[in-house]
């Protein structure tokens, strides 16, 4: 008797704490689950990813140059990012068929087969590609003038090119490499901005003209065909590649306006970092990148 009397006492003790701990909301629950590992991340491209113009202005005598606080850098600062490699370099095309291979820098081509370690295991790979060959500095030499005959000529034969299609192909290319070196990645392929502000006129110095209006519209024309061709060749190449759009996240920094968020300086026109984002542009990519691709589910798949 006494014995059932103790039991009861201890069922009734522990209903109690029971009821007490679901009071204070010390409910039991499975073991919390413990949280994804970091996105495995790897960088490709050239110059908008090798961080050119957040760091050292001007190119030393590499192959490859990076300069540090890059878009790339910022993205691994975040804590669900592990960088695992950046091969980007300043210049960079796709292959060594590109009519603007210098024959040094390594080529993206070059880049996915040196990283087929890195790629293998990745979750994220990010780029930026196609500048250098659609002939950017081409166009950037020929506008950075008050000749506006010679922009145009050189803008037209630009666009002409790229309706070709060569470029379109050779990016449909690239980003099917990418995918078979890395077949679990998702693939971030970001686009370029419009590097004028035609509404704030002319570019001036010391009273002389140096980059006019018309030529500033042309420059842009021909980086909105270069940004619909990636666009076009990252739906056309069959891949999980998405385009990342920064147009609108630079409006209203351009070269020309008050804040710029890329770099500029006509004193210095052969400066390697002219015509790049500065360390709020490389932000604003890093930003957009991290927008756009949901680091949780990378982590889980």
């Amino acid at each position: 008797m006494a014995t059932h009397r103790a039991r009861r006492r201890h069922l009734a003790f522990a209903g109690g704490l029971a009821a007490l701990a679901l009071t204070l909301g010390f409910t039991a629950s499975p073991a919390t689950a413990a949280p994804p590992p970091p996105v495995s991340y790897v960088a490709l491209g050239d110059s908008y990813t090798a961080g050119t113009g957040a760091g050292d202005l001007s190119r030393p005598p590499v192959a490859c140059w990076q300069s540090p606080g890059g878009y790339v850098d910022l993205v691994d600062a975040s804590p669900k990012v592990t960088l695992v490699a950046n091969l980007a370099c300043h210049g960079s095309v796709l292959s060594q068929t590109s009519p603007f291979y210098d024959f040094v820098t390594p080529t993206i081509d070059q880049q996915i087969f040196a990283g087929q370690q890195a790629l293998a295991g990745a979750d994220l790979v990010s780029i930026t590609a196609g500048a250098v060959d659609a002939g950017s500095l081409l166009a950037l030499q020929a506008c950075s003038t008050p000749n506006t005959q010679l922009c145009a000529a050189t803008v037209t034969g630009i666009i002409q090119n790229l309706q070709l299609g060569t470029l379109q192909t050779g990016l449909e290319a690239t980003y099917q490499g990418i995918q078979l070196a890395a077949p679990d990645a998702a693939i971030a392929v970001l686009g370029y901005p419009r590097l004028f502000d035609p509404s704030q006129g002319d570019i001036v110095i010391n009273g002389v003209t140096i980059v006019p209006v018309q030529n500033q519209i042309l420059v842009n024309q021909a980086i909105d065909a270069l940004n619909a061709t990636i666009a076009a060749a990252v739906e056309g190449s069959g891949t999980n590649a998405v385009f990342i759009d920064v147009t609108k996240r630079f409006l209203g920094h351009a070269v020309n306006s008050a804040n710029p968020w890329i770099v500029l300086d006509l004193t210095q026109p052969l400066l390697d970092a002219n015509f790049h984002p500065n360390s709020a542009g490389h932000q604003a990519y890093a930003s957009a990148l991290l927008s756009s691709v949901q680091l949780t589910k990378l982590a889980k798949r």
